[in-house]
């Protein structure tokens, strides 16, 4: 991470100091964060194109104080395709790049709070997606590049959506089974102890087995992508860490929205999940589910 020229016994002091500071700015322990709170996790999409990350660190619950949101998913990062190489490399948006540069002021504040915050994967149309990749070393390749992003930057994850790759595009290939298992496989090795999830959708959702190897387990969380509804993901772990329920805040209406939070918790689901939590004062949507996942209504400070 750091080339150093100096004293081996310097090089070390270093090593520990920076890795210190990472820690602290990563999990905000100089700040308290909210109380805990009994029930799902509760995760938001923010696209950054038009919204602050911010936005999810702005709702607690008026009873307990504690936060409406437990995840904040940086909507989204893009698997581009480099035609003269022939590789697929992680690429950032103006947007995306003001949030990770600036992640002092956009994603500490949200960690601080103990909220955590996820980078989102998505395909950018140019033929480069999760499930295309030629060779082991070939994903294992993107894997490093992601991962080296979540240290760089101290996220807490990545989260995968395998859309609009548009597969064949640039002389790309089409889905294998062997890819996504390639590359989940070597991103939890890289970082055991992170967030990996998985916006259900996409040739990845049906190939998550290869040689043997299932990589269903190496995944936090999955969730259903289609807003207003409910589906079960189709993946082999337990309830707890998948949401079948999904809304897109403003847009849901906050009956359904109600109705799929009072069916997360009587069925025994562990994650609820909402996309696009904009600036405007949302309390009323939003209290439409937290009423049913916590037992309160959210209070929204801007």
């Amino acid at each position: 991470m750091f080339t150093l020229v100096w004293s081996r016994v310097r090089t070390a002091a270093l090593a520990l100091s920076a890795v210190a500071a990472l820690a602290v700015g990563t999990t905000g322990a100089a700040a308290a964060p909210a109380p805990a709170k009994q029930g799902p996790t509760s995760v938001a999409y923010i696209e950054v194109n038009n919204n602050s990350m911010l936005n999810a660190g702005k709702y607690t619950l008026a009873d307990g104080g504690g936060n409406a949101f437990d995840v904040a998913v940086i909507f989204a990062a893009n698997i581009n395709y480099d035609t003269s190489t022939k590789a697929a490399y992680l690429y950032f948006n103006e947007n995306v790049r003001r949030v990770l540069d600036n992640a002092a002021t956009e994603i500490r504040p949200l960690q601080q709070k103990g909220i955590k915050v996820v980078l989102s994967v998505l395909g950018n149309h140019q033929g480069a997606g999760f499930a295309n990749f030629p060779s082991q070393q070939a994903a294992s390749a993107f894997a490093k590049e992601m991962s080296d992003t979540v240290v760089k930057y101290g996220l807490d994850g990545i989260d995968f959506d395998d859309e609009y790759a548009e597969y064949g595009n640039n002389g790309t290939a089409q889905p294998n089974d062997s890819s996504f298992v390639h590359l989940v496989t070597a991103l939890r090795a890289n970082m055991p102890d992170k967030i990996i999830s998985l916006y259900n959708i996409g040739p990845v959702a049906s190939r998550l087995s290869y040689g043997g190897v299932d990589v269903s387990s190496k995944f936090d969380y999955a969730w259903n992508p289609y807003y207003g509804t409910w589906q079960v993901p189709g993946i082999a772990l337990p309830k707890s860490k998948l949401s079948p329920a999904a809304v897109e805040i403003g847009r849901t209406s906050q009956s359904t929205a109600a109705d799929l939070a009072r069916r997360t918790v009587s069925e025994g689901y562990g994650v609820y999940l909402t996309y696009n939590l904009d600036g405007t004062d949302r309390s009323a949507d939003v209290s439409a589910f937290t009423r049913e996942l916590y037992g309160s209504d959210a209070v929204y400070a801007p």
